[in-house]
């Protein structure tokens, strides 16, 4: 098929819709992000989708296969592009006939005979021998581990068994982006960042939330202390993370301040030998079983100055029952309390989320990320703990939409219906294909995202896959739970669950609007104006 596919023609596709993309991007950059929302959130998702599907333009020349998974992918990504455009083409700043030259393109490779000879497979992954290894360790430890108690922590709201923190800290999950120098497993080099992908993959495909999630808040914290840590403080409290001698939640969001970061009200107020921190924390996820928080505090009292007044602390605590938790202290300064309430949530469960109300909390010095030279810097320590975790979130979008599709593919060759297998049937087909082909093109992208941070480029591409694959998962999850029918709702069956946890996913690590609007479209309209 690789022979009978032009490439040339699949190249030139995309450059239309690239076209398209520009147009509007230039039309945003004259009338402004915030009087055009709507547009600015379409594009941002549209330009993400383009970008993937021209980077599959490489893994297409590797085979049949590929060619015919890159098609496909490039098919769905003009098709939605389409639906965006049609009846706003001169709100884009195009004409109505700017994709008439992608309509055989289109049809071709979304026809559900094509389709239908990629609905039982995944498209091979080309990884090197080293990173299969990496794959295969950490699928072994999900299955054997993770997918046996996964239903049990979802239904019960149970804690992750501790067996499970130990066994991954053996693997070393916990210091894969760890430098070596510090007792962590990194060498500073592109596979670090794929190892990262496809270990949190495997581990997703499990459990999102005893298993990828798990090892998604040492790497913030490992990412800010690198950032602007002290040599001191990198040589104290990397190792620990590395080994998950400490374990560490985050603590940045508040009742009244999600995404507007700039905002937040909890204070860390200077007093002899460190600080006193007050406030409320929320959507605190491991709260409780976390030996330290990493907390995002006002040093300056000038609200004015916005994220310019915000530091980064790691504060210790003791453990805490997951149920909630209230834990007490003294310091010269008085004495203290943390009090931690749970927050119900209808899937990602297994680590807890927690509010949590912090009162006369003293920090030392020492605890300061940058300590005197991280006065006022929080905000940016903070982003770059949060820019890696956009690509290993989408990593964990990856193992949950796998492991619906793996479900989706296996129950309808076992029901049948109308006298044969519902994976007979044309339209159970087309879904299948559509559904491995999504996750082939993310996969392809979140590897090739990770060569760029590697070598220190790739944050909008970060933020574009996580927007772009934590979409993705919701509709594949989706069209699993719809092949399974009924079942598709009933508990018993793990598509229920994979579906209510694949929610999360454009909601943590930078809501989408957000992503989309403040940092997607900012990025891409500043790139057009600096040509």
């Amino acid at each position: 098929m690789a022979d009978s596919i032009d490439l040339t023609s699949t190249a030139s596709t995309l450059q239309a819709a690239q076209g398209v993309i520009d147009s509007a991007i230039a039309r945003l950059a004259e009338s402004g992000l915030d009087e055009n929302q709507v547009l600015a959130y379409d594009v941002a998702h549209a330009a993400a989708g383009v970008m993937a599907a021209r980077g599959l333009l490489g893994y297409a020349e590797k085979g049949e296969t590929e060619a015919a998974i890159a098609c496909a992918f490039a098919a769905d990504v003009i098709a939605d592009l389409a639906a965006k455009l049609f009846g706003r083409e001169a709100e884009w700043g195009v004409e109505p006939s700017a994709l008439d030259s992608s309509r055989d393109f289109v049809a071709r490779f979304r026809a559900p005979e094509f389709l239908a000879g990629l609905a039982d497979t995944d498209g091979p992954r080309h990884l090197s021998g080293d990173f299969e290894m990496v794959q295969d360790t950490f699928r072994r430890f999900a299955e054997e581990k993770l997918q046996p108690i996964a239903e049990h922590i979802h239904r019960e709201n149970a804690d992750i068994p501790e067996d499970i923190i130990s066994g991954l800290a053996e693997m070393g999950a916990f210091g894969l982006s760890i430098s070596e120098d510090y007792g962590g497993f990194a060498s500073g080099t592109e596979s670090d960042y794929i190892a990262m992908v496809v270990a949190t993959e495997e581990l997703s495909r499990g459990s999102l939330g005893a298993g990828g999630s798990l090892i998604t808040r040492p790497e913030i914290l490992a990412r800010a202390l690198e950032a602007g840590g002290t040599e001191e403080q990198k040589q104290y409290w990397l190792p620990q993370l590395a080994s998950a001698e400490i374990m560490n939640a985050v603590a940045v969001t508040e009742p009244d301040y999600g995404s507007d970061v700039a905002g937040v009200k909890v204070t860390a107020t200077k007093v002899d030998g460190g600080y006193l921190i007050n406030g409320v924390k929320t959507w605190c996820t491991f709260g409780a079983r976390a030996d330290v928080l990493m907390v995002l505090a006002r040093t300056d009292p000038d609200r004015s100055i916005g994220h310019r007044g915000l530091s980064m602390f790691i504060v210790p605590k003791d453990r805490g029952e997951s149920e909630g938790f209230e834990i007490t202290s003294q310091s010269a300064h008085g004495p203290a309390k943390m009090e931690g309430r749970p927050i119900d949530t209808i899937g990602y469960r297994g680590m807890h989320s927690y509010e949590i109300a912090i009162d006369n909390w003293f920090v030392p010095d020492a605890n300061l990320i940058g300590e005197e030279g991280g006065i006022g810097r929080g905000f940016y320590y903070q982003m770059a703990g949060f820019e890696n975790g956009r690509l290993q979130t989408a990593a964990r979008a990856l193992g949950v939409m796998q492991a619906a599709l793996e479900e989706a593919r296996q129950y309808s060759l076992d029901r049948a219906v109308f006298g044969q297998p519902i994976h007979e049937y044309q339209l159970t087909k087309a879904k299948l294909a559509r559904m491995a082909v999504t996750i082939q093109g993310a996969r392809q992208f979140a590897y090739e995202v990770a060569k760029l941070m590697a070598n220190g480029e790739g944050a909008l591409e970060a933020s574009m896959i996580k927007a772009y694959v934590c979409k993705a998962a919701e509709w594949v999850t989706r069209e699993a739970m719809q092949i399974h029918g009924g079942f598709g709702y009933a508990e018993e069956y793990n598509v229920s669950r994979l579906f209510v946890d694949a929610r999360v996913l454009s909601i943590f690590e930078g809501a989408d609007e957000t992503l989309c609007l403040k940092v997607i479209a900012r990025q891409l309209v500043s790139r057009h104006q600096q040509g």
